[in-house]
């Protein structure tokens, strides 16, 4: 195989992975507690009891976390033949990072003195009608911080303890959901996992 076929084959490989990257999380197991892709998870605690969880990815909105969580603890609720659920605890937690993109127009190298010893980290970047100017993090151009974006990532995950019953739901307990509406009625903003992907 020529090399430009492998060139060719990995930028698809890659541009498949990064597709694979760019969408919510959907609804699906989640594989492991250190999986980015995210999904459902539930342990057993006691005969009746789980703690059921969602983690989303960074494009995966809180109310669509909280959504497939509670939808979860329907389906687990009718699959292990019980018919209504009582939410025991809730919470939903948000992790944010932020991340420093400098301008493209930024040249990162380095420059001379304290307290790096001889070298220390700095930047250039062109400053339109100032023409090219520096950075560093001790002498820098105070304009610099309007060359540089910066860019929060939130990531969701939100968990419940539920206890399950048989029979019908009492009425007027807001913690309490019967498992088969809850299912039928959110049926349809469930996004499932894309066969191949």
């Amino acid at each position: 195989m020529s090399m430009k076929k492998v060139a060719i084959a990995a930028a698809l490989v890659i541009a498949a992975g990064l597709s694979a990257c760019a969408t919510p999380t959907p609804y699906q197991p989640r594989m492991s507690a250190s999986s980015t892709a995210g999904g459902f998870s539930e342990q057993k605690l006691e005969g009746d009891r789980y703690r059921v969880s969602f983690a989303g990815n960074s494009l995966t909105s809180r109310d669509t976390v909280e959504r497939y969580l509670l939808y979860r603890s329907a389906e687990l609720t009718v699959q292990q033949g019980y018919d209504w659920f009582e939410t025991a605890d809730h919470r939903t937690d948000k992790t944010s990072r932020s991340y420093v993109e400098p301008d493209p127009f930024m040249r990162p190298g380095f420059g001379y003195g304290y307290p790096y010893g001889y070298w220390r980290p700095a930047w250039r970047y062109y400053g339109g009608a100032y023409g090219w100017r520096s950075w560093d993090p001790f002498w820098g151009d105070p304009f610099f911080a309007d060359r540089a974006q910066i860019r929060t990532v939130e990531r969701f995950e939100a968990g419940a303890e539920i206890v399950m019953h048989k029979g019908r739901k009492p009425e007027g307990d807001p913690r309490a959901y019967d498992a088969r509406e809850i299912m039928s009625n959110l049926a349809s903003a469930i996004q499932r996992p894309v066969p191949g992907k």
